[in-house]
């Protein structure tokens, strides 16, 4: 193994990374830390040219690295927007609903309730991401599933693991998660897919099973009780249960002339999409939809789909009104992408590819080069590698977010991944399902996902995260488990 020449610059990226850590533990937000850790680290990498042009270098550094990682964001903040303002036009028509209103019939009992439930929030979650997804479920889905006998906490259980935990850290679809990770990990997209795909349906099944199983068993024992002695701990959701029914009846008077048309236009427009991706990767590889333009695709289409379901709706309002849906989805995009950014600048400079892209020419990739050199102290142990990053990964998202801390899972796993000789696409996958389990998420309170899952349920997200912990956990040890075997 070549010897690695650590400069000033490398350790000033450690003492940033320690710092972030250090954040993250006191749950404290991480981007003030990035951002003067990329100042920094271009005051020292600029250093020797006066003092004047060394702090000037150092404000167009942070520039840069802003510049760098929000055009390597830009598609997937653009996707994401366009797919939430596709989303708020067919709500205008009362669409969203009839989407997912045949999924009322499938509730006959607690068991059917619970996993149909969460199969429509996966689904949902999928094409148009988990808290706006919530939203539409929750609201139409969580009174017919209590209905029929299911807790309140059996419904935000269900909401949770399946839509902020397995939905969102495959993200199989949109990618969003997944660019963050590979970019930062310098690999693409396609590289991760299969193994988040893998360790997301994983964590996802075990965590799922076992929650369930807990559920029930409460249910027996009268710990949890039916939707019959069930109130709603959430005042200012919802009054009462039959407060949401009539609400539920009153919503349904008022779908719009096409709303039975465009509920079935858009979800069978993007199953048709979904299985042409899955159907040329298996069948027709050559001509395979990957990447970015698998996230080309999707964006397309959302555009065609929010043109037609706009004007349908609005008719002459829709030139105006095309252009509150977008404004709707780009706030939402960028509202999620605002502290990603600074964050991913910091991190992407740890590959070689980005830094010399912010740096300038002959810059270090300065994680992949701190990677080399502890190396040594790994000695091929994957055991302590994989739970490690595991361990990391589940730091990286206390913050409440999930992808805040996916830019280090990627830039970590190729750094100290390559350098022990393990697939790299294998550990960042691992770290990116962790990440987002925990952050996106359903192991933090103070995350939006389990506030947003609790809330429209009418419990406490803390007694959410409780319900969690242990099945997630678990979880999380098997994939880890699977990942040794196959990196």
């Amino acid at each position: 193994m070549e010897s690695v020449n650590l400069a000033a610059s490398h350790w000033v990226f450690l003492l940033v990374i320690v710092t972030i850590f250090t954040f993250m533990i006191f749950r404290r937000d991480v981007v003030l830390p990035s951002i003067i850790g990329i100042f920094i680290l271009g005051l020292v990498f600029r250093s020797g040219q006066g003092a004047t042009d060394t702090l000037i270098g150092g404000f167009q550094v942070v520039f840069a690295a802003f510049l760098n990682a929000g055009v390597e964001l830009f598609d997937i903040m653009l996707v994401i927007a366009l797919m939430v303002a596709m989303l708020k036009s067919l709500q205008t028509q009362g669409a969203d609903k009839l989407m997912i209103a045949p999924m009322k019939k499938l509730m006959v009992n607690p068991t059917s309730a619970f996993f149909v439930l969460g199969a429509t929030m996966y689904l949902a979650a999928t094409f148009f991401w988990p808290t706006p997804a919530v939203a539409l479920v929750g609201t139409v889905l969580i009174p017919v599933a209590m209905k029929m006998g299911l807790p309140a906490m059996g419904a935000a259980v269900s909401l949770n693991l399946f839509g902020h935990g397995m939905a969102l850290s495959g993200d199989l679809v949109i990618q969003g998660a997944t660019r963050l990770t590979s970019t930062a990990a310098g690999l693409t997209s396609t590289e991760l897919l299969p193994y988040t795909a893998l360790f997301s349906f994983v964590v996802g099944a075990v965590s799922i099973t076992i929650a369930f199983y807990t559920i029930k068993r409460d249910m027996k024992k009268g710990i949890l009780k039916s939707a019959t002695e069930d109130t709603f701990l959430d005042k200012e959701i919802v009054q009462s249960k039959k407060e949401i029914a009539a609400a539920s009846e009153v919503a349904s008077e008022k779908y719009g002339k096409h709303a039975r048309f465009l509920s079935i236009l858009v979800p069978v427009a993007l199953l048709l999409i979904v299985g042409t991706m899955v159907y040329r990767a298996f069948f027709n590889p050559e001509n395979a939809i990957q990447g970015g333009d698998a996230t080309a695709l999707i964006g397309g289409t959302a555009v065609a789909l929010l043109i037609i379901s706009t004007i349908l709706g609005e008719g002459q309002r829709s030139i105006e009104g095309i252009v509150s849906h977008l404004r709707e989805g780009f706030f939402f995009a960028i509202k999620i992408f605002a502290p990603v950014i600074p964050i991913a600048a910091f991190f992407f400079l740890g590959h070689p590819a980005h830094s010399a892209a912010v740096l300038g020419e002959g810059s270090p990739g300065f994680l992949f080069d701190l990677g080399n050199a502890m190396a040594q102290y790994i000695g091929g142990n994957n055991v302590t590698l994989t739970f490690g990053m595991v361990i990391i990964s589940l730091l990286s998202g206390m913050d409440g977010s999930g992808f805040s801390g996916l830019p280090l899972v990627g830039a970590l796993s190729a750094g100290l991944g390559g350098s022990a000789g393990v697939d790299v696409a294998v550990l960042a996958s691992l770290g990116q399902v962790a990440a987002i389990f925990a952050g996106g998420g359903t192991l933090a309170a103070w995350a939006f996902g389990v506030a947003a899952d609790a809330g429209v349920a009418g419990v406490k997200p803390i007694d959410l995260v409780r319900r969690n912990f242990i099945p997630v956990m678990i979880g999380l040890f098997v994939a880890s488990c699977i990942a040794l075997f196959i990196m």
